[in-house]
């Protein structure tokens, strides 16, 4: 059995204690794929450096994270853009809206989502889409962008039934983390009328792990809670569940 983590921050400051250990666990768990989203350009060098330690293990993105779209929005968006240019990534992302910490940044969000996907499609890549509280905002962005070129992954999916449709029309897979474990996830409650082919599963760890870990510092290796809940769910094996979503995610990344 293979088990692939679509959204990690391995280099995190949360595991600088102990990551050497704590990707073990991962791989003795069977993860053996890990795709690490940007954040921005302060982390760029940490990311570099973990594919460099696991190099087999470690497919990174490059993408500036819509919470640190600030006033220098345009230098880092210059960062990734270079980036991009200069070596192999496998996503564009995180990027998106995000409306929980800061709406007075709605519009440079709104422009730097937009350059973001426009740069993934330059390169033919798919991107990771951060929404918090933002769903209306990110689907408005989607359809003007929305042609054969546009895919990837909705990233920690949290919203209704309704929504979940909406994002698969748009070419997205469905991110499925700790939340589908959460007594009011919700989304638990209609999972199984989405068609395996549209899920892959991811942690976001450091955040959001799965129960029983909810409320601890969440690790690569729970997503095997995922993984039980979503077998649970859909009522096949684990082993059908971690080979159709690795499967999913090797089309989306091109692996």
């Amino acid at each position: 059995m293979i088990i692939t983590d679509t959204h990690t921050h391995l280099y995190s400051d949360a595991f600088d204690d102990d990551r050497k250990d704590m990707i073990q666990r991962a791989l003795d768990a069977k993860v053996s794929r890990f795709f690490i989203p940007a954040i921005d350009s302060t982390h760029t060098e940490a990311m570099l450096q973990l594919e460099a330690d696991y190099p087999d293990h470690i497919f990174l993105m490059m993408g500036l994270h819509p919470t640190s779209v600030k006033e220098n929005f345009q230098d880092e968006l210059q960062h990734v853009e270079e980036m991009l240019a200069k070596r192999k990534f496998y996503a564009v992302g995180e990027i998106g809206i995000d409306l929980y910490w800061d709406t007075s940044t709605l519009d440079i969000q709104k422009m730097a989502f937009k350059r973001q996907i426009q740069l993934a499609k330059q390169y033919k890549l798919p991107i990771v889409i951060h929404c918090r509280e933002a769903f209306d905002e990110i689907f408005e962005v989607l359809e003007t962008e929305k042609d054969d070129e546009l895919f990837g992954i909705f990233h920690c999916f949290t919203g209704t039934l309704e929504q979940a449709h909406k994002a698969i029309s748009f070419n997205m897979k469905l991110g499925i983390g700790g939340v589908a474990t959460f007594k009011n996830g919700k989304i638990d409650q209609f999972l199984n009328q989405i068609d395996l082919k549209h899920i892959v599963l991811e942690t976001d760890s450091p955040y959001l792990a799965p129960k029983p870990y909810r409320g601890k510092r969440n690790e690569s290796s729970y997503i095997v809670n995922v993984l039980a809940k979503l077998s649970e769910i859909y009522g096949v094996s684990e082993e059908k569940i971690a080979e159709i979503t690795t499967q999913n995610s090797k089309a989306i990344f091109s692996i």
